[in-house]
């Protein structure tokens, strides 16, 4: 095989070098370039300024950024503990002889395929406080109103992190899935005739052995919450009062409602930054946990 491929090299550096290039020049690249106007002054339209490290300093002193990033890990919290032990769940009951069980894997898996935006969309309207289909549910049980969820700073993050929670089940249900199908028979078999019940099985035998799994399900999950946008800025924009600002909205609004580009830069550096160390962590702290 390594004979083929060197033979063969030319051919496949000539393959690649398209699509590297391509990638380079359109990906890499702007991300770097991003990343270096971090130490600048730059609204977007006169010459930078190079400043050093003001842009940083000025982001750790920054009350609404410290409140997006508390935001951030709530929403990193929420989403590992109900994304990964509900797509657990859902994949095992799924998994034996369910009537039905297409159907609902089907059912599991259709918010996942819609559009963010149009999740949004649809959310906003079901919780909307004054049209809302929650409102006239509310109302035909005999209450006298309806809570606005979004509009209120105390309710506002727990209700997107629900929905978060709800779009996003099915991925981890068909990963899991895919895990457990790969499970040797023989395994469960021997576990049957010594008389275990299922949910001994699911300690004993089936969690041990999606540990794995469950490590790279985990970097997904800190790794698509740390980068929360769309949801939130369709159902929110951040708000109210900065209650579900994260930093990704707040690096998206200090860019590009108030043009500062090289602020802005600054803080996707600090979250490319943090997201990598969560991500580190997790993974090394799941890692050991499935080696031990």
């Amino acid at each position: 095989m390594t004979s083929i491929i060197q033979k063969n090299k030319p051919f496949i550096v000539c393959g690649l070098a398209p699509a590297l290039i391509i990638y380079t020049c359109f990906v890499l690249y702007p991300i770097v370039r991003s990343f270096l106007f971090g130490f600048y002054n730059w609204n977007g339209l006169s010459a930078p300024r190079y400043i050093g490290f003001d842009n940083f300093r000025r982001i750790f002193i920054d009350p609404v950024f410290w409140q997006s990033f508390r935001n951030n890990l709530f929403v990193v919290l929420a989403s590992m503990l109900g994304q990964i032990p509900l797509g657990i769940l859902a994949a095992v009951a799924l998994s034996g002889k369910l009537k039905g069980q297409s159907f609902f894997r089907t059912a599991f898996f259709i918010p996942m395929i819609l559009s963010t935006v149009v999740v949004g969309l649809l959310w906003t309207t079901i919780l909307n406080a004054q049209i809302g289909l929650l409102r006239g549910f509310l109302l035909a049980l005999g209450f006298k109103t309806s809570p606005d969820l979004l509009g209120n700073p105390a309710t506002a993050i727990y209700t997107l992190c629900g929905v978060i929670v709800w779009q996003f089940i099915g991925l981890y249900m068909i990963i899991f899935l895919a895990a457990l199908q790969n499970i040797p028979a023989d395994i469960s078999e021997a576990v049957d005739i010594d008389g275990a019940g299922e949910v001994t099985k699911f300690f004993k035998i089936r969690l041990p052995l999606l540990w794995d799994t469950i490590a790279a399900a985990a970097v997904l999950c800190i790794s698509g919450s740390m980068r929360s946008f769309d949801l939130i800025y369709v159902m929110t924009e951040g708000g109210p009062a900065h209650a579900t600002e994260v930093m990704a909205t707040y690096m998206y609004n200090k860019t590009f409602t108030v043009n500062q580009y090289g602020y802005g830069s600054a803080v996707s550096l600090v979250i490319a930054v943090l997201s990598f160390t969560f991500i580190a962590l997790s993974r090394s702290v799941l890692l050991r946990k499935a080696a031990s």
